[in-house]
């Protein structure tokens, strides 16, 4: 599976923003997907989580009620959309894949495949 991440930029706090994860690959619609964020000199932390099917999601408490994750596997793609940001949402977004199992994963070291990272910039 390769990845594709886009839909980074810059915003003001309180704006929104949608990010698009699109996927390569014959897995992808068996595959769970997650976004992670990392900022500097943190490490690199979930955000969401969604199972092969969509059945099943999570939200990090830090993002809940404000970031949706969901996926179209028609399209392959994965998207986070992100209201209401605020300057601690600044960091590197990651798009994630694991290989096959289908269910939600928590840990950084159990995704398989990930995208390159497009950066957030939300500014107060």
């Amino acid at each position: 599976v390769q990845l594709q991440a886009s839909g980074g930029g810059l915003v003001q706090a309180g704006g929104s923003l949608r990010l698009s994860c699109a996927a390569s690959g014959r897995t992808f619609s068996s595959s769970a997907m997650a976004w992670f964020r990392q900022a500097p000199g943190k490490e690199r932390e979930l955000v969401a989580a969604i199972s092969w099917s969509g059945g099943r999601l999570y939200h990090a408490d830090s993002v809940k009620g404000r970031f949706t994750i969901s996926r179209d596997n028609a399209k392959n793609t994965v998207y986070l959309q992100m209201n209401s940001l605020k300057p601690e949402d600044t960091a590197v977004y990651y798009c994630a894949a694991d290989g096959g199992l289908g269910y939600i994963l928590y840990g950084v070291a159990e995704y398989d495949y990930w995208g390159q990272g497009t950066l957030v910039t939300v500014s107060s």
